[in-house]
């Protein structure tokens, strides 16, 4: 089970970023997860919405460079060493990870991780056969 992440493409420049989360937010858009990656010319703003169709259709008509990217969210417990353990079993499989960012949820000692990986279906398999937790994009989309 895969969650949809929208990438925005920001111009580096003062601004730019700020446009974006407000057309967002100026159609009822609630950010759940970001990250934002930068060179010198440009940002990669990775999102994670309530309603990525929607968000994905206004960020288009606000002229936004965006691409969809599958990605596997993983419920762990917020202790120290619980991400330690997810990409240990990811590398013990020679699993590829691009990225990955994490965020508390409402839930006392709950947090939710994003990870890119090569093969999501792989990945997938390996975590769920140790026995991980995979957040459903309900869960994320619903906090």
């Amino acid at each position: 089970m895969t969650i949809d992440q929208i990438s925005v493409f920001v111009e580096n420049k003062p601004g730019k970023l700020v446009e974006v989360i407000e057309t967002l937010g100026a159609k009822g858009i609630d950010l759940r997860a970001l990250s934002i990656a930068d060179t010198s010319d440009f940002g990669i703003l990775r999102i994670i919405v309530d309603k990525p169709a929607k968000a994905l259709e206004v960020l288009r008509e606000a002229d936004c460079v965006t691409s969809v990217n599958k990605v596997i969210a993983v419920s762990v417990d917020d202790t120290p060493g619980s991400l330690a353990k997810i990409l240990r079993l990811l590398s013990d499989e020679g699993i590829s990870i691009e990225y990955v960012y994490a965020f508390i949820t409402h839930e006392p000692g709950q947090a939710f991780v994003i990870i890119r990986v090569e093969d999501n279906d792989k990945a997938i398999r390996v975590l769920t056969s140790k026995g991980v937790k995979l957040a459903t994009s309900k869960e994320l989309y619903d906090i």
